[in-house]
């Protein structure tokens, strides 16, 4: 796997990140995640649709929760061509449990 050191900081610590540089305009590559109902989830699954990625470190800190929140509402009048994922690190029990307190059920 690529690896690209020094290319962001936290803290002012370098970080290390994995794979190689993804671009403005470039195709994102094929990955799968796991879903609250612990089924895999790829964007392969989504071909032929628009797909906006949203990662958050965690769905329990505020302003990750804001972001997904409104993501959600926006999703509402994209219609069934746009897809918008949110991938957190959380586990899918606390997905679950935050879509469930947000009134989030897609």
């Amino acid at each position: 796997m690529n690896k690209r050191d020094n290319v962001v900081t936290m803290k002012a610590n370098p970080l290390t990140l994995l794979g190689p540089e993804i671009a403005p305009g470039m195709a994102a590559p094929d990955f799968t995640v796991v879903n609250n109902d612990l089924g895999p989830v790829s964007l392969f699954d989504f071909k032929g649709k628009v797909v906006v990625i949203s990662a958050v470190p965690s769905l329990d800190t505020p302003v990750c929760d804001m972001e997904t929140r409104r993501f959600n509402q926006e999703a509402q009048n994209l219609g069934d061509k746009v897809k918008i994922l949110t991938v957190s690190m959380d586990l899918p029990f606390a997905q679950k449990r935050w879509c469930g307190s947000a009134g989030v059920t897609n």
